[in-house]
């Protein structure tokens, strides 16, 4: 291995050490090598082993996605693969997320989405829900289906003055939730698709650029409701986020699955009334 190749590792790897507000004595205590080990790989004066590579990864929390890049800035490579969702190597797991999404009821919305926060796959609610408040022409999501790129966004169609934007009574405070958690996910990632989506959503009118900074009186409620206005009346959603166990393939890893639950018998029949009429 030549010096560049660690050079470039060591680089990461203090990127995602200080990324994790990690000493070199704390990594090397979870590593469990010596700090002295640590700060010789960091400067390229010792090369690590795979296996030194991927105890690192373990201990830094590194996602799968970054842990390959890691595993290649050090010459050995990539261990993780990103298998698409329809490949028939994933067969069981499009069958679990099928049934995850069916068992939210008759007024749960779910939606499947990817580390870019791009629609996968969307449950029969989420869709007619979508579809009662935008038309049938701009949602062209077929249930349980698989998307196929471009994708629609789960933030942009929020934050966009065209989409649902203008439906959500409570957009500001939602939005505002939303990008300062995104922020905090891009800087936690350092992934750059992340970091994209956010210049892309501060871009949108009306959203002002220190909504991506958490606000220091953040509200003590443990959930924020979603407060959506609907032809039948306005309805008062909660959210809860779904992933899946420890996968070891990355498309998997960067799945994450959002459901909708009424937060009240009045919004639970008024999403009966809505999707009834839809």
């Amino acid at each position: 291995m030549n010096g560049a190749q660690l050079t470039q590792f060591g680089r990461l790897l203090r990127q995602w050490r200080r990324a994790r507000r990690s000493t070199q004595m704390d990594l090397a205590f979870r590593a469990g090598v010596s700090t002295r080990h640590i700060s010789f790989i960091e400067t390229g004066r010792s090369k690590p082993s795979r296996d030194m590579v991927l105890a690192l990864s373990t201990a830094l929390r590194v996602p799968l996605r970054d842990g390959n890049t890691l595993l290649q800035a050090a010459g050995y490579a990539p261990l993780y693969a990103e298998t698409r969702l329809d490949d028939p190597q994933m067969a069981d797991m499009l069958r679990a997320l099928r049934l995850i999404l069916r068992q939210q009821g008759p007024t749960g919305g779910a939606v499947a989405f990817d580390r870019r926060w791009d629609i996968v796959m969307a449950n029969e609610t989420y869709v007619r829900f979508l579809r009662a408040l935008l038309g049938v022409a701009r949602v062209r999501i077929e249930p349980l289906e698989v998307l196929r790129p471009p994708r629609p966004n789960v933030l942009r169609l929020l934050f966009d003055p065209e989409g649902v934007r203008p439906h959500v009574v409570n957009w500001d405070v939602v939005a505002r939730e939303l990008l300062a958690r995104l922020s905090e996910e891009a800087a936690w990632s350092q992934d750059a698709a992340s970091r994209e989506l956010v210049e892309g959503l501060l871009a949108y009118p009306g959203v002002p650029r220190h909504w991506r900074e958490a606000p220091c009186d953040r509200a003590t409620s443990l959930v924020t409701p979603l407060e959506i206005r609907t032809p039948k009346g306005t309805v008062r959603l909660f959210s809860t986020t779904t992933t899946l166990g420890t996968p070891r393939d990355i498309t998997l890893q960067e799945l994450r699955i959002d459901s909708f639950h009424a937060a009240d018998e009045q919004s639970r029949q008024t999403i009966r009334a809505l999707l009834g009429a839809a």
